[in-house]
């Protein structure tokens, strides 16, 4: 089994769409962090203290590296799953369209072996992107604006002592790679069922976007449907920072996510196991 997901993992890491999002957020977040710092920091400050002057007085290094990384997080979970479906779409369906199954199931490999290994391979690809973007923009946050304490607004005001946030952000981080674990999985489950990559990518977007639009509207039948969606549980990662730490509600919805991902993945294996190998 190793074989396989090391066999996978270089056929995967020597594909140049693989870092097409590494090059994409490895460009964008430097300059974001760089018109931050030549003025965009302003105006942030402008409207947090707009909200605050009257009611507080606002000292230290506020607007600092952590407030950003934590800015960043909220940001750019939406467009993290884009650069995440151009691998794990082709996973299956690039094999497919380039017919190497056959060549790959005379070698007495079960097709579920195969499948177990390409799935692997697609969650090591999917954990090492969000831990480079969230090392990325964290780490060029406290370059460039210092630390401190993390102030949060958000249903309310929280200020978290900076000895606390490195643990903190690591949590974070990984509750976020775990959503982002569904997101692949999801995008697996349909690469199985076609021989064209494109097609899982936009399949797994739509299904992202329609899926935001339901939880957001108030609808009372809206509202009756989000428990059953995933992304529903996507901001489990903004509960570390609440105080005190709803332990209890984090572990059910890391529940809900493993959930989830197991039956995207056995979808996809049991799909695949029965699917007519043409090429």
């Amino acid at each position: 089994m190793m074989h396989l997901v090391r066999f996978e993992l270089v056929k995967t890491f020597t594909r140049w769409r693989t870092y097409i999002g590494f090059i994409a957020f490895g460009v964008i977040v430097p300059l974001v962090v760089a018109g931050l710092k030549l003025g965009g920091q302003h105006s942030f400050e402008r409207h947090l203290l707009s909200l605050l002057q009257n009611d507080f007085v606002i000292g230290g290094n506020v607007l600092n590296g952590w407030f950003f990384g934590f800015f960043f997080m909220g940001a750019l979970w939406v467009h993290i799953p884009i650069v995440l479906t151009i691998v794990a779409g082709d996973q299956i369906a690039g094999e497919g369209n380039a017919g190497t199954f056959r060549f790959l199931l005379t070698h007495a490999v079960s097709r579920t072996r195969i499948i177990a290994a390409k799935f692997i391979v697609t969650l090591i690809y999917t954990a090492v992107m969000v831990l480079f973007i969230g090392g990325l923009t964290l780490g060029l946050s406290l370059w460039a604006f210092g630390s401190g304490d993390l102030l949060i607004i958000r249903r309310g005001i929280l200020v978290i002592p900076e000895a606390q946030l490195p643990y903190l952000f690591l949590m974070a981080y990984g509750l976020a790679t775990l959503a982002m674990f569904v997101v692949s999985s999801l995008c697996f489950f349909f690469s199985a069922l076609t021989d064209n990559s494109i097609g899982p990518i936009i399949a797994t977007m739509a299904v992202i976007i329609v899926s935001i639009i339901i939880i957001t509207l108030p609808f009372e039948l809206f509202q009756a449907i989000r428990p059953y969606l995933f992304v529903n549980y996507f901001d489990a990662w903004q509960k570390v920072f609440d105080d005190p730490i709803p332990w209890d509600m984090i572990r059910t919805n890391v529940l809900i996510l493993v959930g989830f991902m197991a039956a995207f993945f056995l979808a996809a294996m049991i799909y695949f196991a029965r699917k007519d190998i043409l090429s």
